[in-house]
């Protein structure tokens, strides 16, 4: 058994935040000691969250310097453009970082400027970051002080793609991904379009002409690919509280049994799921756990394989992935704490 680790979350009052927080309360080698909010600093965790009353027995507090002096692991659950300004300082201390927001995940810093609308405050700190996805670099996790984890649209893309871009099956040049996600994947955030009466009974589609998460993506797929790649990626916002569900299309190269191909990418993979021929994934197949299920079809035995991908955006896109990456840092078996399978309904 791994050494129990005193952890920290930053931003506990969002969804990403809870969601950590109902994970590392049942994870035996995980203390958390701190859960910081300047808003709601001094008042009860479990106020914020009833169900973890008797778990939880912490007050919020102010992220300072004084906060970590005895954590070893700091988890940021904040808004992108938020963590980079404190991780220099605990990287410098000893501390391992695991960070849910977007600051480390783009390679280069002119382009997370534009899409973030800020300079990175710590450019040279990018290259140190290990990019979070376990199923693309477990080893490098393993031994990595800075974890920037994946978005949840590139999880649920990513995983869908990669064995067909791993072995050589497709024109990289013409990925497209249809990806809906439920409204929790935009925080709590007060905002008319994400209102009940707004959102109920409707449909839509968002960032057509460019989501944040379209440089990462295509940073991913095209290490993959080892060149560039065209991906045209579209998603949509559905009524529902929690879950994505990509749709994803690729030309094929060559014929081959594309459920063989993804049964054996998968094999050994605690959290990726390959459906049975013909099956279709739903996203409350996957609700509240840390899988990504995955179902592969080839329509009318054409030319085009098309790929059904979900995750639960709260878990395997955010929390979930974290805790998977925390326990390869410090030696845990890779499924503690997130092996139960979700709920029904």
């Amino acid at each position: 058994m791994a050494d129990t680790q005193r952890v920290a979350i930053v931003g506990g009052t969002g969804y990403a935040g809870a969601e950590l927080l109902r994970l590392l309360a049942g994870h035996p080698e995980a203390e958390v000691v701190a859960v910081t909010s300047r808003g709601d600093a001094g008042t009860p965790v479990a106020e914020a969250y009833p169900q973890l009353r008797g778990v939880i027995d912490l007050e919020f507090s102010v992220p300072e310097a004084a906060t970590f002096a005895d954590c070893d692991v700091v988890f940021f659950a904040t808004p992108h453009a938020a963590a980079m300004h404190d991780v220099p300082a605990l990287l410098a201390a000893g501390k391992r970082v695991i960070d849910l927001s977007a600051d480390f995940r783009l390679r280069d810093p002119a382009l997370w400027a534009r899409w973030y609308g800020v300079a990175h405050a710590c450019p040279e700190l990018i290259e140190r970051a290990v990019y979070g996805l376990p199923e693309l670099n477990r080893k490098a996790i393993a031994g990595a002080d800075l974890v920037a984890c994946p978005g949840c649209y590139p999880t649920a893309v990513v995983l869908g793609f990669k064995p067909l871009i791993d072995a050589g099956l497709v024109d990289v040049s013409t990925l497209v991904a249809d990806a809906k996600t439920g409204v929790s994947g935009a925080g709590k955030s007060l905002k008319p379009g994400f209102l009940f009466a707004e959102m109920n009974e409707s449909f839509k589609a968002y960032g057509v002409d460019g989501h944040r998460h379209l440089p990462e993506i295509r940073q991913v797929l095209g290490d993959l690919a080892r060149g560039d790649v065209g991906l045209t990626f579209v998603p949509h916002l559905v009524p529902m509280i929690r879950g994505i569900h990509a749709t994803l299309y690729a030309q094929l190269a060559d014929r081959v049994d594309l459920q063989a191909v993804f049964e054996r990418a998968y094999a050994d993979e605690p959290f990726v799921d390959v459906l049975d021929a013909g099956a279709t994934p739903e996203t409350r197949h996957v609700r509240a756990s840390n899988m990504c299920r995955i179902a592969v079809h080839r329509p009318g035995d054409g030319d085009t394989a098309v790929v059904l991908s979900v995750i639960d955006n709260l878990v395997k896109g955010a929390a979930g992935q974290a805790v998977q990456c925390f326990n390869l840092m410090i030696g845990a078996p890779e499924t503690r704490a997130l092996a139960a399978p979700g709920p029904l309904p």
